[in-house]
């Protein structure tokens, strides 16, 4: 959709800015200019609601391998510890039901600890992708809509064409391929949580590999 408004902005800069300086400006194109403007607020609206929209799906996919592959590995290792499965054991054999939950209550804060860590973990570097993306888009879609604003201005006073015509033409370049690089990179990243892991030790590598892959594209949003 950013492209849309960007060709409208190069259509109505072929069509103006290489006009000859003394050429009439239709009346029409001022209120044109106003509407494309408005056009530009919508698209830039759509495009971030589309925005958080993937990020939402990005997550969701990082929560899917937290509960289905992280967590079971985890729960597995940590109850195989001697100390805890002796003690567990010992409990079983009591039939004791005060002492089981006890022992639930106990262990099961320090095991949602360990769980949300390893969600933010991975969570974070998407959240901070999302808002450096966020502010990126919005940069530039400002810098659309003040050249859209010095546009129509330009059409209302219809004067020095010749003078302002480079510089119109050199400020409409946004990086779209940018933020497709950086959008092809995350995908990577989180399309590796969805690979084949048996042990515990591949699952940390996927994790691992998803991680670089967002610090990845945290750089190059910063760049």
């Amino acid at each position: 959709m950013r492209t849309s408004w960007r060709l409208c902005i190069s259509i109505l800069l072929a069509g103006f800015l290489l006009l000859p300086a003394c050429a009439s400006i239709p009346k029409e194109a001022p209120e044109l200019s106003v509407q494309l403007g408005n056009r530009i607020s919508a698209i830039e609206d759509a495009n971030l609601n589309l925005l958080h929209k993937y990020f939402d799906d990005r997550r969701s996919q990082v929560d899917k391998f937290i509960m289905e592959e992280w967590v079971p590995d985890f729960a597995s290792e940590f109850f195989s510890d001697p100390k805890i499965e002796s003690t567990w054991n010992e409990i079983v054999r009591s039939d004791n039901k005060r002492d089981r939950l006890e022992f639930v209550v106990r262990l099961g804060p320090k095991l949602q600890t360990k769980i949300n860590s390893k969600r933010l973990e991975l969570i974070k570097p998407l959240d901070d992708a999302e808002r450096l993306l966020e502010r990126t888009l919005r940069e530039e879609y400002q810098q659309a809509k003040a050249i859209n604003n010095t546009l129509t201005s330009f059409l209302v006073s219809a004067s020095k064409v010749d003078e302002n015509r480079n510089r119109y033409l050199n400020m409409i370049g946004i990086t779209d391929h940018k933020v497709a690089d950086i959008i092809e990179t995350i995908d990577s990243g989180t399309s590796a949580l969805a690979d084949k892991a048996n042990t515990i030790q591949e699952k940390e590598e996927k994790a691992k590999k998803y991680l670089d892959k967002i610090r990845i594209a945290v750089e190059k949003i910063k760049k």
